[in-house]
């Protein structure tokens, strides 16, 4: 069955990335489609996933986690990135 996680990491506001949505089957390609619509980079790692689904919604990641959860975010910064790239070239 398919899994999927959203984080959010507000420099600003938070002292680490939090969870913001989680679900499993249609509630997963629902999480999946928003930020497909919303054109947000997808990193699929089904070992992460599963540590992150027994986090609570709105709860910052624990500190064991923030090796895995930063490499997700460096794949969203380097994808962003070339994308900015992109549209510059065009």
């Amino acid at each position: 069955m398919k899994k999927a996680i959203a984080l959010r990491y507000d420099l600003d506001k938070e002292n680490a990335p939090k969870i913001v949505a989680k679900g499993k089957g249609l509630i997963a390609e629902r999480i999946i489609k928003i930020a497909e619509e919303n054109e947000l980079p997808i990193k699929k790692d089904e070992d992460l996933v599963e540590l992150l689904t027994k986090i609570d919604i709105d709860q910052e990641i624990p500190n064991n986690l923030y090796k895995a959860v930063a490499e997700i975010f460096s794949f969203i910064y380097n994808v962003t990135n070339e994308k900015e790239l992109e549209k510059k070239r065009t």
